[in-house]
């Protein structure tokens, strides 16, 4: 009998194999709202997010005659314009700042003086990069001959979309196949209908108190924080608790403020421009009022379904807005699939790319597979944490025997190198089969190291594999080495 990962290396030899390109040569121009004349498509995608366009270029170059239509001016969803990009930038440069403002280039021997935040610069380098990668996807889409389409894309058939311009006018287009990935939207806290705004575009001055439901990029620009969370720990759900304590005893001590098993209850803009926000604990509770001067709201988002025409085809959403798929990302429709922040799964950017490629992989005649088991999760702060697989309180409620192996950045040399030894490597593996169960990293460049448990976990490694992996010296990835090697056989080298 062939092992899991013989049989899945097997999957993927076949679908490498199998005819994709079955349309031959595409050749696409771009088309306006000029030309009224209907485009004849294999696949239209609505959305360009990162699912969307990965999907719609994958498309392309296998043969597929493709057509993205996307509502926004630029290309590249949420993520791109509003969200992980933006976000990113603000929390690399702020944390320069932080360094160079506090005492941690004094430390190293790195004197300056007269300090100052130029917060329009820092906006100013965040929307150069935006522009750039949004920009870097039009020119993709021109070198992969997809037609990109812009307007509101609504189904108006089985196999048509009908894109509505600003302006209302409207471009039909009938295509064999239509991919719907148009995302996500942020979800409205009740009594909190005023404002609602994008942290990465946000601009205020560095010295703001913030009540923030989730965040860190202010605090580093001299803002006071205070995070409010309905949950009793940090880090949203999936995350491993002993890495979660450890997590919120490093932000703490960076000076944000934690109110947890807080339950908002809402927000009064006062006269004087202040913000007062009512809450009460979690379980019930006397109330109490926080004032800020900004509040952001970062409870979540919800899958963008609204006026999609899904209801002209017969295709109901579940009980949480999602469109139901099987294993193909096929709707009920045959004709019509869905991927990312749309359907079932974990509302994250890489999930949604990957769900893309298999998707029209999927179209094409190859295997479709995809392990959400194997998806990493990172929060992006200093440190970052990042995980993969299961948590150490799932594989006890699951009832999976396990064992455990620690490695603290503390006793990593380059670490300590760096000045940077926040945070510990804990891998958890089978205790019977040694395979990789889960990987939780809280440190500098988890969001990097993560993606050696992903892959690990893919192909059904065990911790000793990874152990006996040479990792170049001096690394902080030897601290993952040595979390496998006390997972595998008991004890690290190094500690």
């Amino acid at each position: 009998m062939q092992s899991w990962t013989q049989l899945y290396r097997s999957v993927t030899t076949l679908n490498h194999q199998l005819p994709y390109k079955l349309h031959g040569a595409a050749t696409v121009s771009v088309r306006t709202f000029a030309d009224k004349a209907a485009i004849d498509a294999d696949v239209t995608v609505v959305g360009s997010g990162p699912g969307g366009y990965v999907a719609a270029i994958k498309a392309a170059q296998l043969g597929f005659k493709t057509v993205c239509v996307e509502k926004n001016a630029t290309l590249g969803g949420t993520c791109l314009n509003v969200g992980c990009i933006p976000s990113k930038a603000l929390l690399n440069n702020s944390y320069l700042y932080h360094m160079a403002h506090g005492k941690d280039f004094e430390s190293r021997g790195i004197e300056i003086s007269g300090i100052s935040l130029n917060l329009e610069k820092m906006m100013a380098q965040k929307s150069g990069a935006v522009k750039a990668l949004t920009g870097g996807i039009a020119h993709l889409f021109k070198q992969n001959k997809v037609t990109h389409v812009n307007g509101f894309g609504r189904l108006t058939g089985k196999n048509q979309v009908t894109a509505t311009a600003a302006d209302g006018s409207e471009q039909v287009i009938n295509t064999k196949n239509i991919l719907l990935a148009t995302g996500s939207e942020v979800t409205p806290f009740p009594g909190i209908q005023y404002l609602i705004i994008t942290t990465a575009l946000l601009r205020v001055s560095g010295t703001a108190d913030f009540c923030v439901l989730q965040g860190s990029v202010w605090q580093r620009l001299g803002s006071k924080v205070t995070a409010v969370e309905f949950l009793g720990h940090v880090g949203g759900v999936g995350i491993d608790m002993e890495i979660s304590k450890n997590f919120q005893r490093i932000l703490q001590k960076q000076g944000l403020k934690f109110k947890l098993g807080t339950k908002v209850l809402g927000a009064t803009k006062r006269p004087d421009g202040k913000i007062d926000v009512a809450m009460e604990a979690a379980a019930g509770g006397k109330n109490e009022t926080l004032t800020c001067d900004v509040l952001l709201v970062c409870i979540g988002r919800r899958p963008f379904t609204q006026n999609l025409g899904l209801e002209t085809i017969g295709i109901e959403l579940d009980n949480r807005g999602r469109i139901p798929v099987n294993g193909r990302f096929q709707t009920k429709v045959p004709s019509v699939y869905a991927i990312g922040d749309v359907i079932a799964g974990p509302m994250l950017a890489h999930k949604a790319e990957d769900e893309g490629i298999i998707c029209v992989e999927g179209m094409a005649g190859g295997a479709v597979h995809i392990d959400y088991n194997c998806v990493p999760s990172v929060i992006y702060t200093h440190p970052e944490v990042a995980w993969v697989g299961k948590s150490e309180e799932q594989l006890k409620d699951e009832g999976v025997p396990y064992k455990v192996g620690k490695f603290p950045f503390a006793a990593n040399s380059r670490a300590k190198t760096n000045a940077d030894t926040d945070g510990l490597v804990k891998i958890l593996s089978h205790k019977e089969t040694d395979r990789m169960l889960g990987a939780h990293i809280l440190g500098s460049g988890a969001g990097e190291m993560i993606n050696e448990a992903a892959l690990a976990m893919e192909y059904g490694a065990s911790c000793e594999d990874v152990a006996r992996v040479c990792h170049a010296h001096p690394t902080v990835s030897e601290a993952f080495r040595e979390a496998n090697l006390a997972a595998s056989f008991g004890k690290a080298i190094n500690f």
